[in-house]
Parts: C-alpha cells; sequence; structure tokens
C-alpha cells in the first residue's frame, strides 16, 4: 500500500509537468498562505546561478549541520529519486513523508486561478516539511532564474549568485544582461549578496540591483578571493578573515571557485550565528554533491559528470584534457533540445578517442542521430546506442585498461547512470 501510495502520488505530481514551466509567484504564494506560512519559521540562505549552485548550496548545508543547526536543503533536479530533493541534515525525508506533504499541498490547493506546475507543488512541499520538522536552517537553489521563481517567496538571511552565463533563453533573456536581472531578482532589500559573476555587464547589473535594495554586496575576486596552496589546500582570503589549510570534497579546480562563496557566505554568516572556522573547515571538506565530476568505479574508471550547459561542457573538457592527457578517453552522452549541443559537443568531444551516443528517458532528450550530424567531424569513433544502460554495457565491455569513461550532457542521462552504479531503480520523469 506505502508503495503504491507513493507512486501514486509521484504520478500525479510529474503529471503537473504538462502545465509546462510557468514563472510567477502567485501560485505558491497562495499555497503557502494557505499553510500558514512555513518558510517564515526558520532562516534560510538563498542560492541562484548558472552552474555551482548545486554544490554551493550543499556545502553551505553541511558547513551548517557540522555546526550543530538542524538544516534542510532543497536542491533540483534529482538524479534518481524524487526525494533527493528535499534533504534534512543530510538524510533524504522517507516516501511517507513525501505521500504526506503531497497530500497536504494537494487539500490546501484550492484550484486558484491554474493548477500548480511540478516545481512549483515541490517547493510548497519543501517549504512546507523544514517547518514541521523545525529546521534551524534551509538552504534553497533556484529552479530557474530567481526573480520569478517558485523559491523566491523566502527571506533569506545572505542570497547567493554563483555564475551567470546564457542559459534558459525562453524564459530568461537572450542576453547576459537580461539573465542577470532575472538571477539578480533573488537581492531582497538590506539582505547581503555574494556574487560570482565575471562578466563586466552581468556585475554592473547586479551591483545596480544591490545598491537600489542597500543590500551589501560581495563580489568573486574583489570582495574576497583564495589562493592555491602546492599540497591541494587554498587560502581564503575575505573581508577581514583569512583562512588557511581549506579543501572542497569535491572535484575540479572550478569546485574552488564554488567554495569561495561558500567561505564569503559563512563569513557574512559569522556576524550574526556561531560559526567556528574549524567547522566551516569540516563541514566544507565532507561535502558531496553526486554526478559532478563523481567517480564510481575505478577499473575501468568511470565518472559521471552533469555538464549540461555550454559553461560546464568547457569546464569538463579542461578538466579531463588535464587529468587524463595520457589516456584514452571515451564519452557517453546524451542532451536535450534546449542546450546548444553542437557547441557542447564541440567542448565535450575534443581530445575523446571515441563517442557513443544515447538518449536519455525524458520527452525533451535529443535523437542520437541529430547528435551524430554535430559530432561526425569532431570525433572519427563514434557509436549510437539510444539506451543509456546498454551504452554504458558496451562502452565496459569494450573499454582497455587505461581508459577513462566520462558519463555526460545531461543530468538525466547521469541519473540514469547513477541509478544503475547504485542499484536503484531511476524515477523517469
Amino acid at each position: 500500500m506505502g508503495n503504491k501510495a507513493y507512486k501514486d502520488c509521484l504520478d500525479s505530481m510529474y503529471g503537473l509537468r504538462r502545465f509546462g514551466i510557468k514563472l510567477g509567484l502567485s501560485t505558491i504564494r497562495n499555497i503557502l498562505s494557505a499553510l500558514g506560512n512555513p518558510q517564515n519559521e526558520y532562516s534560510c540562505i538563498h542560492v541562484a546561478g548558472t552552474n555551482g549552485k548545486g554544490s554551493v548550496a550543499s556545502a553551505l548545508a553541511s558547513i551548517l549541520q557540522e555546526a550543530g543547526y538542524k538544516t534542510g536543503l532543497f536542491t533540483s533536479p534529482h538524479l534518481v529519486t524524487f526525494n533527493e530533493r528535499i534533504q534534512i541534515n543530510q538524510h533524504l525525508i522517507s516516501n511517507k513523508h513525501v505521500v504526506e506533504l503531497y497530500n497536504i499541498v494537494k487539500n490546501v490547493h484550492q484550484g486558484g486561478s491554474r493548477e500548480p506546475t511540478f516545481f512549483e507543488f515541490s517547493t510548497a512541499m519543501a517549504l512546507y516539511e523544514f517547518s514541521k520538522e523545525k529546521v534551524d536552517w534551509a538552504v534553497i537553489e533556484t529552479g530557474m532564474g530567481g526573480r520569478l521563481d517558485a523559491t523566491n517567496i523566502i527571506k533569506p538571511a545572505i542570497s547567493v549568485i554563483t555564475n551567470i552565463s546564457i542559459e534558459h533563453k525562453k524564459y530568461l533573456g537572450n542576453t547576459i544582461e537580461k539573465i542577470a536581472g532575472e538571477k539578480g531578482g533573488i537581492i531582497k532589500r538590506g539582505i547581503p549578496v555574494i556574487a560570482g559573476a565575471k562578466q563586466k555587464n552581468a556585475i554592473n547589473v547586479l551591483k545596480n540591483i544591490a545598491a537600489e535594495n542597500k543590500a551589501p554586496f560581495y563580489l568573486i575576486g574583489e570582495s574576497f578571493k583564495t589562493r592555491k596552496n602546492k599540497n591541494g589546500t587554498f587560502t581564503y582570503h575575505g573581508m577581514g578573515k583569512i583562512w588557511p589549510d581549506m579543501q572542497t570534497g569535491l572535484s575540479g579546480f572550478h569546485q574552488i571557485e564554488n567554495a569561495s562563496l561558500v567561505l564569503a557566505a559563512c563569513e557574512i554568516l559569522g556576524k550574526r550565528i556561531d560559526l567556528p572556522v574549524e567547522k566551516i573547515r569540516a563541514g566544507l571538506f565532507k561535502n558531496k554533491w553526486p554526478g559532478r565530476l563523481e567517480v564510481v568505479s575505478t577499473s575501468p574508471y568511470i565518472i559521471l559528470d552533469g555538464a549540461h550547459n555550454l559553461d560546464a561542457a568547457r569546464t569538463l573538457s579542461k578538466f579531463l584534457s588535464k587529468e587524463f592527457y595520457e589516456r584514452k578517453i571515451t564519452i557517453i552522452t546524451g542532451m536535450l533540445d534546449d542546450k546548444p549541443y553542437p557547441s557542447m559537443l564541440k567542448s565535450i568531444l575534443s581530445g575523446c578517442s571515441r563517442a557513443i551516443l544515447t538518449k536519455p528517458l525524458i520527452d525533451r532528450a535529443l535523437e542520437p542521430e541529430t547528435l551524430y550530424e554535430a559530432s561526425k567531424e569532431i570525433v572519427k569513433n563514434i557509436k549510437i546506442i539510444p539506451d543509456v544502460k546498454s551504452a554504458i554495457d558496451y562502452a565496459v565491455k569494450t573499454a582497455s585498461k587505461d581508459e577513462v569513461i566520462c558519463i555526460t550532457g545531461s543530468l538525466y542521462v547521469v541519473g540514469e547512470a547513477k541509478a544503475l552504479f547504485s542499484n536503484l531503480t531511476f524515477q523517469h520523469i
């Protein structure tokens, strides 16, 4: 009965996807109001940006938990199971809780002007759960953009905007300035902002929004920075603090930049709560975030990396060429139809010895034949295997001893792979 109720409520929620993405705050505001505005009962950190949101959010949650605070974490999308989206002290909520939360939200939604979207429904469930479980802190990752994202109903103690690049043009605009404006929409009056933007035009937009809101603004490279040490650690130079011997639990040089944003947020938070540097150091090092340069096998060597937009694809390509320049690399990739796949493939496939093109179980997935047309000039050895499991089986069976297999291009492809390596059932959306 329990499993059936769980499956039924997820089927019903996934069914909400037929309403698509609808940005706006009135529906979520109405639902949360009917629930008694649970989001006002605990302190929040709000995280937006193009890449690194999940890594930053999970690190902040890890640090707050390490410092003794009961901490909620809301992220998206999930890799294997819906429950990943709502965590308390790094424990996924139970199937039973998913069903209970679904019914509570469903019962308070009185129809309103429209049905809630899947993301609005999930957001309401998370914010209510954190209240019910009496968390001290909740770290909330935006779904898309910021200004009209369902999560923008919270009143955070601090806002973090990781970095900005072109994505979701249909919803957020087709220039860096417009996208920065949408992501900068999470900036609240008088609330400190930590920003990781690099482009001058994006920085100017964010600085202007912060100034209008009298929000203290702290920019990477200007207000704070990091210096790498030879032993793999780094030193954080902040707005008054210097913290040596810092180390992130995540792989990839870009994670030091993400960690820098996390530490800047901790420095600001440390002015209002007890957050000892040794707890910050331990929490940062213990942080784990699946599907981002995650090694799931060493024989053969298999890496999962979501790299689901152009910036992330370029970062992955740099990492692979630097770390594995003497080894053959096989890329297994599938992509969604809203991505700049020719440019992404150019980055991801450069330097690989062979490519296996596949297709995740989602209706927005591109056909491997479409990927082939964009790939055939980049790499000569290409195989099309539409089913992710079969693609992985083939790659493993045919890999040479020192070959590296990287599964990438979409969090949906990585999610299916992660389920296989974890012996779990993938919840396809």
